[in-house]
């Protein structure tokens, strides 16, 4: 068996050798600052470009519609406070539609805007995790400016139905500008169609360590024309939008595990579908009261993510035990693991706060393998053996086959 069994992808991936390869040159022998005017920062200006024509190629965009930032969370910084700026003098108070399961890189900005006097309409979801079309068309007013709705949800895999959401925003803007419709792609780069012109998309940010890539990097890109302001001033690198020399490393890095990324998908959805099948099918047999957390349909969520609620067990100790045992799981979005309140993605979909605090995630990844899977199989049984006889009073039935 390997001495450790990588369940955390939804989180952070391990970046990919080719990745680090194409990376290697510029940390050392093209060093330039992509803003000089001299030989070292032509290189370096270059091989930016480069980065930037290959993304937007893979986006079906055009290059100057791809900005890059230091990380998912600023992109959702940039697009949400860059479009709400630009609504001053328009409305007399700006609205935003989002949903009650985003990532809180997107929640805690949009939290902002509601102290500074925004409306926001949070869109509820079933117990899949899913909107309902009907309730977003009710609450679309001509004062709204801005829509930003997950692509797919980082705990539970849910796809949101973005190509019909961005049919109905353009049906019911006609000719006005707004509103602008954003879409968080980082949890969806890895598994679903990226072509912005397919999407309808406005706004879409990408993380580069959710595919392979090294950390410290991301794109929003902005489709031409969209009213914009930076939240971040300086130099004015990145067409005005974002300041700061860029991290030409991390970019072409970024760049290249799309790339490889975009090559893979097929392949990757083909065999992360088999394994995640096989994965529950199995479970299921050992654990009679294991509950599935996400949609039911293929279709309605990525194949790599798969969360579990294990009644009366502590998610917290299920991961020490397993964690013990070289398999790294978690128990929900990376950014809140150490917070005490239960996941807001697990309430919202209905779940008590006690099944919440017995959840937890495990999310495939490339390297994922069946004989990993399957020696954690043969494991989880054990550990909540353990824990049942460590801490009986948290247990209101036995569930498990035994």
């Amino acid at each position: 068996m390997p001495k450790e069994i990588y369940l955390d992808n939804a989180a952070t991936t391990p970046c990919d050798p080719k990745v680090l390869k194409e990376m290697g040159p510029f940390f050392g022998e093209i060093y330039g600052n992509p803003s000089s005017f001299n030989d070292s920062g032509r290189k370096a200006r270059k091989a930016l470009e480069d980065a930037r024509e290959k993304i937007a190629r893979i986006l079906g965009a055009k290059n100057q519609e791809v900005i890059f930032t230091s990380s998912a969370t600023e992109a959702n910084n940039l697009a949400i406070f860059g479009i709400i700026k630009t609504s001053k003098g328009i409305v007399a108070q700006p609205q935003v539609i989002t949903t009650k399961i985003e990532h809180h890189s997107v929640l805690e900005p949009i939290k902002k805007l509601e102290e500074y006097g925004a409306k926001i309409n949070y869109l509820s979801v079933n117990k899949e995790g899913l909107i309902d079309l009907n309730e977003f068309k009710k609450v679309l007013t001509p004062e709204t400016i801005l829509i930003s709705i997950i692509y797919a949800n980082n705990e539970i895999g849910s796809l949101q139905p973005i190509k019909k959401l961005a049919k109905i925003i353009k049906e019911f803007k006609k000719d006005s500008e707004y509103p602008y419709f954003h879409t968080d792609a980082s949890q969806a780069a890895s598994h679903l169609d990226l072509k912005v012109n397919n999407l309808g998309v406005d706004l879409m940010t990408l993380s580069s360590h959710k595919i392979y890539g090294p950390k410290g990097v991301a794109a929003l890109y902005i489709k031409r024309g969209t009213k914009i302001e930076p939240i971040i001033y300086g130099g004015g690198q990145e067409f005005g939008l974002r300041s700061a020399t860029e991290t030409v490393p991390l970019i072409v890095g970024f760049a290249k595990a799309l790339e490889i990324t975009n090559s893979k998908r097929q392949i990757t959805n083909n065999i992360q579908e088999k394994l995640r099948e096989h994965f529950i099918n199995e479970l299921k047999k050992n654990f009679s009261s294991v509950k599935i957390n996400g949609p039911e349909n293929p279709k309605d969520r990525v194949p790599h993510i798969i969360n579990l609620t294990f009644p009366g067990i502590e998610n917290e100790q299920l991961l020490l035990q397993l964690d013990k045992r070289g398999i790294w799981a978690s128990a929900g979005s990376a950014c809140t693991s150490h917070e005490i309140e239960p996941s807001h993605v697990l309430t919202a979909i209905g779940l008590s706060k006690e099944a919440s605090r017995s959840s937890i995630r495990f999310s495939l990844g490339r390297q994922t393998t069946k004989t990993g899977l399957d020696y954690v199989l043969k494991i989880l049984p054990k550990v909540v053996k353990k824990i049942e006889k460590l801490y009986p009073k948290n247990l209101k039935k036995h569930y498990y086959a035994r």
